[in-house]
């Protein structure tokens, strides 16, 4: 099985039909599919790829000292004075930094900022022509799940990126790229490495590579997007593998809802009664923190229970 590629340029032509079906398909049965000719330009995408890879070079000094790694180094040492060791399962093979619009970005090097700032623009308005594809498949009103995510317009949408390295790793069988978790969010738009692989999605108990594609955004759906479609569309459980060759390099960005937003099944007139209970994005989130390797069920009923916190 072979993890969905879809042409989005067809979804405005005679081939819409079979494109929406697509969607659907890639929404319903793997919760990941990946989009090709997606409108965002390739010399976009080129200029990311550069200013990503060059602010690694700029952090790898730092990656070979951290936690990681140095972990990693123990239990080899460990390992040739005749000592059993396990592989670790509580951190992950990873460089990583994020970027919010109100948080401090690199500025080395000097094309970074203005790359990523153009780059996340055009993310944000894929990311809601994905969601009214999704809107239309569920048979909800066009802007139906932007509006849950933003409080009908009240409020922005919660949009962050993730900036990660995955380098060669010379032990990976003694620890994890990334470690198995769904998503918390809405709609996640990865841009992920073209050589080098390593993510796997679970798909009816099996890990299946994610293939490099050069220039696809691969798409997926968080546990928001699950409880909207009322459980109709799933978060798929994902996992990166560190690998021995290669600098494997994701950047993933999160179209999620504001923290402020309700969120509970949209369900169409004449639907199936709501699956999930009705709960704030950020109290799922404080819930999330503490538990996203662990099964995603419990925690919508978690953040029900949880106590919440009341101001004077």
């Amino acid at each position: 099985m072979v993890v969905p590629v879809i042409d989005f340029s067809k979804l405005d032509g005679a081939e819409r039909a079979e494109t929406m079906a697509q969607i659907a398909d890639g929404c319903e049965n793997w919760g990941f599919f990946q989009l090709v000719n997606h409108g965002i330009s390739l010399e976009l995408l080129d200029r990311v790829k550069k200013v990503c890879s060059e602010s690694y070079r700029l952090r790898e000094a730092a990656f070979r000292q951290s936690e990681p790694v140095r972990t990693l180094e123990a239990l080899v040492e460990a390992e040739r004075r005749g000592e059993a060791v396990a592989p670790v399962d509580d951190m992950d093979w990873e460089d990583i930094f994020y970027l919010h619009d109100d948080n401090q970005w690199p500025s080395d090097p000097p094309a970074f900022k203005e790359t990523m700032r153009e780059y996340r623009a055009e993310l944000k308005k894929l990311a809601e022509r994905v969601m009214e594809a999704m809107d239309e498949n569920l048979g909800l009103d066009k802007g139906r799940m932007k509006a849950a995510f933003t409080c009908d317009g009240i409020h922005a949408p919660t949009f962050g990126t993730k900036v990660s390295h995955y380098p060669p790793c010379p032990r990976p069988d003694l620890v994890t790229g990334l470690r198995a978790h769904t998503d918390a969010g809405g709609v996640i738009l990865l841009f992920q490495d073209d050589k080098v692989g390593g993510l796997e999605v679970l798909k009816d108990g099996e890990w299946l590579d994610v293939q490099p594609l050069a220039d696809a955004i691969v798409i997926n759906t968080g546990d928001q997007v699950e409880v909207l479609s009322n459980g109709r569309y799933r978060s798929a459980w994902h996992r990166v593998l560190p690998m021995r060759n290669g600098n494997r390099r994701s950047i993933a960005s999160f179209y999620n809802p504001a923290f402020e937003a309700a969120i509970s099944p949209a369900v169409a007139e004449g639907g199936a009664a709501a699956s999930y209970p009705e709960f704030v994005f950020g109290d799922y989130m404080d819930v999330y923190s503490k538990h996203k390797f662990e099964a995603k069920e419990p925690r919508f009923e978690a953040v029900v229970k949880a106590p919440k916190t009341v101001e004077a």
